[in-house]
C-alpha cells in the first residue's frame, strides 16, 4: 500500500488499524490450536475487510476456525499525557 493510500484513508474517520487474533485448529492434528494475527486498515465498527478475509477463510483454507478476537485503534488521535502521581526508586 503507497503513502497516498493511506493517507486518502486517514481522511475517513472511521478507517482504523485493526488487527485480528485468528486461532483455528490445524487439519492434521484437530485438538491442537494454532494462531494467526491478520493486520489491515479497516472501517469501524462493521469490519468489512475483516469479514472478506474470514470468509475467504472459511472457503480456501482447510483449518477450522475456533475464535477471533480483535483490536482496533483510530490512526491518527490526539496525543494522551497524564502526570504521574508519585515516584519510585528501586535500589
Amino acid at each position: 500500500m503507497l503513502l497516498r493510500d493511506i493517507e486518502a484513508f486517514v481522511r475517513i474517520p472511521d478507517w482504523r488499524l485493526t488487527t485480528a487474533e485468528i486461532l483455528y485448529h490445524l487439519p492434521d492434528h484437530p485438538g491442537l490450536l494454532q494462531s494467526f494475527l491478520w493486520q489491515k486498515l479497516d472501517q469501524a465498527p462493521g469490519f468489512p475487510e475483516l469479514h472478506r478475509f474470514l470468509q475467504f477463510w472459511q472457503r480456501e483454507i482447510q483449518g477450522p476456525l475456533h475464535s477471533v478476537r480483535v483490536a482496533s485503534s483510530a490512526l491518527t488521535r490526539p496525543a494522551e499525557f497524564r502526570y504521574a502521581e508519585g515516584s519510585f526508586t528501586l535500589h
